[in-house]
């Protein structure tokens, strides 16, 4: 089974969304998502436009990296430039350590619209980036 860990700063956009789509390509995967600076809760318009895709991470809770400096991964992926900077050294087995960045959707501002429209942008791209790493490591593993 592949296990993989998505970083960012707060945990409460990207990195819950890339754990969304990645545990809906494939129930098998082993996916968490953590950040360096966890806050208190799931952004609530991460939740609005991944529920738009049938996707519900309304369960997520951002969690602290140092939960898992332990652990060993397949794969420890940060997905905004603060993570990548201050990302821990990992003291369990990690086979492979990627950045896939997006800019921050909650630093969107303007009507609610608006911002539900930047929100939907990182989704969106979030969604291609992770399925071309999804089809290029994880799918070519399995033959």
């Amino acid at each position: 089974m592949t296990k993989i860990l998505i970083l960012c700063t707060g945990n409460t956009c990207r990195s819950q969304m890339a754990e969304g789509f990645l545990k809906s390509f494939d129930s098998e995967l082993e996916v968490y998502s953590a950040g360096v600076k966890p806050e208190s809760m799931v952004n609530p318009n991460a939740i609005k436009v991944m529920n738009e895709l049938g996707i519900d991470i309304s369960g997520g809770k951002p969690q602290d990296v140092n939960e898992f400096i332990k652990d060993s991964f397949d794969y420890v992926i940060t997905v905004c430039d603060n993570a990548k900077e201050t990302c821990p050294v990992f003291l369990g087995d990690v086979k492979e350590q990627l950045h896939i960045g997006f800019e921050d959707p909650a630093d969107a501002a303007g009507t609610d619209e608006e911002i539900l429209s930047v929100f939907r942008k990182i989704r969106d791209e979030i969604k291609v980036e992770f399925t071309r790493f999804y089809r290029g490591k994880i799918k070519n593993q399995d033959g």
